[in-house]
């Protein structure tokens, strides 16, 4: 157990309280004894390692998991959260990194979405438009259509319209899990701003994040969670972003980005003129021994580079060459057989198969085209040797690779392509959702494979992520290649470029 070192007191009579929450699974305590408050009108930041307490204690909040033992108290009273509509009745509202949004559906309906104004049987059309109309005016999304379909918006648009929900139901809480992972930095801003009016209007913003820059810039408060316990509760000020890593981690975490002294081969991977339905005119040459970074303000065409290059998406014009040779792609099947692998932006959706364990994970790319028996048998030797070789903290290769911290998995889908000694890997996002300690062993893991003469190709919305690691980047902007700038730019070249302000 780790004790709450430090608790922060406040004359206000909190609207939440946890108090002395336990859970056990079989063989896991995940959280112990734990004790948070949240007090009208803050913002109140959550941070942890991957598998600290902090999805646990969101799920039983949100009336998905129940407590092994303790008490949730809202407004001073005892209550037993027995489902999510629970949760909203009692003024909580949880707006996850995977939206829960129907794309098919308008936005005024994904905002009034089971809170309809209605006659009877009947929906309101009109009335609620304008409900729709005026609580995205209220913050600052009122230029968007509340009759456009939901799936044609961006992530911040969709971050808006559940927000907008939130306002609906007259949330007291509004717990906000890693919103910001997908957005750019002015995103970033425009959701800060939305959070300060919502706490302008006394509501409570729970801010869970592993972007430490961004907590202490939002945060009233900090609390830290530690292997299922509370380290200790901190004002805005009182903990450097190096104060909160050692608070976390339990050590300090130096010297975060490898040095970039790297030896670069020959080219492995060249394109030219390449063009899709998303990306035009596009020339670029990987060499082995080199990380590449892939800058650019999201939409500017970076995911859709790389899945032009792994075969996803069909050539409108140009070529790819390898060694030499012109490549056609007609599936990533190709792609792999030439020597690529991809690790893609989204690791629950497209790279892990959560229901498969560590072992089938590791080993499913591996394994195409071999015969059974030589399967069953080698499969358990290679998860072994990769389980090790890259740390990835799992009770047996049999577990639910699902049921591992965004970190563990994220090694897993990067083990996936090692087992195949791709020649080129391309690596999208490849820190989203995980910690600051799991971040500095990718880091190394990534400077590791350039360093034993693999070609890497890194696509960030983190800048600092991509001039800690990157040696060259090549920026995008609207589907085009704006550039290509030196690992040593700083922030502002970068951002110049991806604006389209070229000098």
């Amino acid at each position: 157990m780790v004790a709450s070192a430090k608790l922060v007191s406040s004359p206000m009579q909190p609207f939440l309280q946890v108090v002395e929450i336990s859970k056990m699974f079989p063989g896991v305590q995940a959280l112990d004894a734990v004790n948070v408050d949240i007090f009208p009108g803050e913002v109140h930041c959550w941070i942890g390692e991957n598998g600290a307490g902090k999805s646990t204690l969101v799920k039983i909040l949100a009336g998905s998991m129940t407590p092994s033992s303790g008490q949730i108290r809202i407004s001073d009273e005892i209550q037993d959260i027995s489902s999510p509509h629970h949760a909203q009745q009692l003024g909580l509202s949880f707006i996850f990194q995977e939206l829960s949004v129907v794309n098919g559906l308008s936005v005024a309906d994904n905002i009034l979405l089971g809170n309809e104004l209605s006659r009877g049987p009947l929906v309101l059309p009109k009335a609620s438009f304008v409900r729709a109309k005026e609580l995205l005016m209220r913050i600052g999304f009122g230029s968007l259509d509340p009759n456009r379909k939901v799936g044609q918006l961006s992530t911040a648009e969709k971050q808006a319209v559940m927000v907008a929900r939130a306002l609906n139901i007259d949330a007291k809480v509004i717990f906000m899990d890693e919103t910001t992972s997908t957005l750019d930095r002015d995103e970033v801003e425009n959701l800060f701003s939305v959070i300060r009016t919502l706490k302008s209007e006394g509501r409570s913003i729970v801010f869970i994040s592993h972007r430490l820059n961004e907590v202490e810039k939002i945060a009233d408060r900090i609390t830290i969670f530690k292997d299922g316990g509370i380290v200790g509760t901190y004002n805005s000020g009182e903990l450097s972003i190096n104060g909160m890593i050692r608070k976390m981690v339990g050590r300090d975490i130096e010297h975060t980005f490898p040095t970039k002294n790297r030896t670069f081969g020959k080219s492995v991977l060249e394109v030219k003129n390449i063009s899709t339905a998303k990306i035009s005119n596009v020339n670029l040459a990987f060499q082995s021994g080199k990380i590449t970074g892939i800058a650019g303000l999201v939409g500017s065409g970076r995911t859709e580079l790389m899945s032009a290059l792994f075969g996803l998406d069909r050539l409108t014009a140009g070529s790819i060459s390898m060694g030499g040779e012109l490549q056609r792609f007609r599936n990533c099947r190709d792609a792999i057989r030439a020597g690529i692998g991809l690790v893609p932006e989204d690791r629950r959706g497209q790279g892990i198969i959560g229901l498969r364990s560590v072992e089938e994970n590791i080993s499913i790319t591996w394994a195409i085209g071999k015969p059974l028996r030589s399967w069953k048998r080698d499969s358990v030797v290679l998860a072994k040797k990769f389980i090790s070789g890259l740390s990835i903290k799992t009770p047996s290769m049999g577990k639910q690779v699902g049921q591992l911290s965004g970190g563990n998995q994220q090694k897993c889908v990067v083990a996936r392509w090692l087992a195949v000694a791709p020649g080129i890997l391309l690596l999208d996002e490849p820190t989203r959702g995980i910690d600051v300690g799991a971040k500095a062993e990718m880091y190394q893991i990534i400077d590791q494979l350039a360093r034993e003469g693999m070609a890497v190709v890194i696509v960030s919305s983190d800048l600092p992520e991509l001039l800690g690691l990157a040696d060259e980047i090549a920026v995008m902007r609207e589907g085009l290649f704006m550039g290509m700038l030196g690992g040593d730019s700083s922030e502002e070249e970068v951002m110049s470029l991806a604006m389209g302000e070229v000098k």
